[in-house]
């Protein structure tokens, strides 16, 4: 009488095994560095080293995050430039940093100079970043700002 039991028990746990597989597997969202779109064109790579297609928002500050990119929205994307309209959020630092304000400036977003990623060779990341202040901009900032960006 032990034998079915044993046997509907082995039964039981094989399909819970397989229907949690397929659950997980059904339910895992694709990663965005795996779209047809990033694949053929340079990315952005963010301050954690992630490959970035198109992003919303992105840290320019990696070590205080006292500058970000927000709203952007990309006109461009292709093997060569991208281009995109957002503001940038920065803070004064008056008195100092901890204590500062941040303030919004609507700014362009030009990406250019792809090259070959140091740490995966086989993806073209963009190397340089400029924004261009349309009105106001930050405090000792010229109306067009160059970054290089990290590899």
């Amino acid at each position: 009488m032990r034998r079915p039991v044993v046997g509907t028990a082995i039964g039981l746990g094989a399909a819970l095994l397989l229907t949690a597989g397929m659950t997980t597997a059904s339910a895992t969202p694709p990663t965005p560095s795996a779209s047809p779109a990033s694949a053929q064109h340079p990315v952005l790579v963010d301050c954690l080293w992630h490959q970035r297609f198109r992003p919303s928002d992105f840290l320019l500050a990696c070590g205080d995050g006292n500058s970000i990119l927000t709203g952007m929205h990309w006109t461009q994307w292709n093997d060569r430039t991208a281009v995109a309209q957002g503001v940038n959020v920065v803070n004064d630092c008056k008195p100092y940093c901890a204590a500062g304000k941040f303030h919004k400036y609507p700014v362009t977003v030009r990406l250019d100079r792809p090259t070959a990623w140091t740490k995966h060779p086989n993806v073209q990341h963009f190397t340089r970043m400029n924004l261009t202040y349309s009105g106001a901009r930050p405090e000792g900032y010229t109306q067009v700002m160059n970054y290089p960006m990290w590899n």
